[in-house]
């Protein structure tokens, strides 16, 4: 049995659709479960349901013996796992960000202030370009930050960049780039490694394949509450 943690929000349907079409789609979780803990003895696996930021935390310390996550979490906690496959899936880009007509270049003379939720990328990434600063850590809407005077640049996940341009905000420099990653926790590498190289095996068959209908009727979902519910033609 492996233990498989998955990110709360936007990762979590296209990761079960994966799943789904590597195989693994006869008793998994449904996506708007509220459950937790979610056992699949069909398929050999428990699902934990966690926070983003804790899937690594929860694979390295052997919690659960894989899990998927953005890059953009692994690049900010440097997690001690193994990351073995890129999903594709999730994209989107960790970016400075200011308003329109500012300035790309930063002053040396002078500490800029950098309001984001990825303060060790945000030094790492300023450190590199000898920029002296001042960061400013939140956990959310960090595109108020310039308007109320608050910081002079963010550093945050950008997907199509509409909610910069909305808060009259313009990118600057993309500083890394993020997927879904796959995460194993070393130890369960070595002790459950059949069962993670055959999962590893399907999951890269169904990323490299084109994307097919599924069948309706082929899989069941476990709901809240544990029931299984089996989709019908329509």
């Amino acid at each position: 049995m492996l233990t498989v943690a998955l990110c709360k929000g936007k990762l979590i349907e296209p990761t079960l659709k994966l799943f789904a079409k590597a195989g693994y789609g006869a008793a998994q979780p449904a996506a708007d479960s509220r459950r937790l803990l979610l056992p699949c003895p069909e398929i050999g696996m428990t699902f934990l349901i966690v926070r983003p930021a804790d899937v690594p935390t929860y694979v390295e310390h052997g919690a659960a013996d894989i899990g998927i996550v953005g890059k953009d979490v692994l690049l900010e906690q440097d997690s001690d796992v193994y990351e073995p496959l890129d999903l594709g899936f999730g994209a989107c880009r960790i970016a400075v960000a200011a308003f329109r007509g500012q300035t790309a270049r930063d002053r040396l003379s002078s500490k800029i202030r950098v309001a984001t939720k990825y303060p060790k990328i945000t030094e790492r990434y300023f450190n590199q370009r000898g920029v002296p600063v001042e960061i400013i850590k939140l956990y959310g809407s960090i595109e108020l930050a310039p308007i109320v005077g608050l910081a002079d640049r963010i550093v945050d996940l950008v997907e199509t960049g509409n909610t910069l341009k909305a808060h009259g905000l313009v990118e600057i420099e993309c500083i890394a780039r993020s997927t879904a990653r796959l995460i194993v926790n070393r130890a369960s590498l070595k002790l459950k490694h059949q069962a993670i190289a055959e999962l590893l095996k399907n999951l890269r068959l169904a990323c490299a394949s084109p994307q097919r209908p599924s069948r309706a009727g082929s899989a069941r979902h476990v709901r809240a509450g544990g029931r299984k519910e089996k989709r019908t033609r329509t």
